[in-house]
Parts: C-alpha cells; structure tokens; sequence
C-alpha cells in the first residue's frame, strides 16, 4: 500500500489528541492492544488489533470481533512492547508515513521506550510521529533534510540521543546551526523557535529526537 498508518497505543490520551481529530477515512488504523478502547470511545473501528491482549477484556474482544476487526494475538510472554509489534505490522503494509497516537504519559518507562523506539535502524526510512497533544516527536536520522511542521513561534526542541550530533544544519529557527555539534547530555537545542514558513533540520552523524510544540491549535500541523 501507500498512504498513511496511524497506530494507536495504550497510553494516555491529551484530549486534543482524541483519534477522531487525527484519522483520515482513507488511513489504516492499526490498535496496539489497549488502543483498541480508545478508539471504540472515539466511535472508531480499527482494520487491525496487535499484541497479547492483556489490557482487552472478553467483553472488548468479543466486539472487535463482530465489527470483523483482524486480531493478532501474541504471547504475553514476549520481548516486544505492544506498540514496536505494531510498528513492525505496519511496515509490512510499506506505508508512506506512520502516525503514532496516546503513546505517551501515564508510565515513564514506557513513553522513553517509546521515544526511543523511533531510533530503531530498519524502520529509519519510513517518517514516524508520535503525537501527544500539541506537541509532535520525530527521530532525525544522518542524511535526511527534516521538514519541521509547524507555524511561526512553536516551540523546537532538538535533542541528541546515543552520542552527539555533528553537522547539525537548521533552516527557519530563530538560534540557527550551521553545520556544528549538539552534545550528548545537555541542553543546548532546547527550546528554539519557528521563525519562518518553513524550517528544517538535518545533521551529517548521530541522531537527533526532534520536538515540536504547537502553541496555537493542532488542525493546521497536518
């Protein structure tokens, strides 16, 4: 296929980040487990349904599977969070793009898990964000020109993840970098700002968690 995959995880949703506001009719609507609730409460029905089906009861399952939902159970004794076996289904699909909602909040560990995910190498070429709010992750990867979205005056943040970031080259931010090194361990990309119709980063080494925080309304990020 080509498109979209959106992927709803089992995390928390903000209420600007409610499914119903971010599913296109023409996506493929993938739920990692627990996610499937969350969109049955945003009257959504989801193509598929993955993981060990620990945070579905009998009663939710039983649903999914009268509305024909394709479930893929998976050992509960595994070595992968619901959400990267979604990850990995969804690229089966080779999608254009993957949108990743209600990843994040509630349990610390999952939601670094899940920021971290992003940094896995085989899925690197396929643009993924996860949404929390008015704010949007992606991961930059060496060679890839990032399009920022978002409008004059959001918040960007650009953090190293690993090791340092060299040849770190922005275009649009208010602190430009040309071609220099972002640190592993401190702060220095915090809290920059859109200043332009478009901005973009890219970086020759490392790989940067890229932040974006809409100070005005999700409708026009896009």
């Amino acid at each position: 296929m080509s498109g979209r995959v959106v992927i709803v995880a089992n995390g928390v949703s903000a209420s600007d980040t409610a499914p119903a506001a971010w599913v296109r009719q023409e996506d493929l609507l993938i739920a990692a487990d627990g996610g499937a609730r969350l969109l049955r409460e945003n009257d959504l029905v989801p193509d598929y349904v993955i993981g060990d089906f620990d945070s579905l009861t009998a009663m939710d399952l039983a649903q999914l599977e009268a509305s024909e939902v394709q479930l893929h159970r998976h050992p509960v004794d595994k070595d992968q969070t619901d959400l990267e076996l979604a990850l990995h289904f969804a690229l089966e699909h080779k999608p254009d793009e993957i949108l990743i909602l209600a990843a994040l909040g509630g349990r610390w560990d999952q939601s670094l898990a899940n920021i971290l995910l992003l940094a896995k190498p085989m899925w690197r070429d396929v643009p993924i964000t996860l949404v929390d709010g008015l704010q949007r992750i992606n991961l930059i990867a060496p060679n890839h020109d990032h399009q920022i979205v978002g409008k004059s005056g959001d918040t960007v943040s650009l953090i190293p993840i690993g090791k340092k970031a060299s040849g770190v080259t922005t275009h649009g931010l208010q602190w430009g970098l040309d071609d220099e090194t972002l640190e592993f361990g401190t702060t220095r990309g915090v809290s920059n700002l859109i200043i332009a119709t478009k901005a973009s980063v890219a970086i020759r080494e490392g790989l940067l968690v890229c932040v974006v925080s809409n100070n005005q309304h999700v409708e026009e990020t896009y």
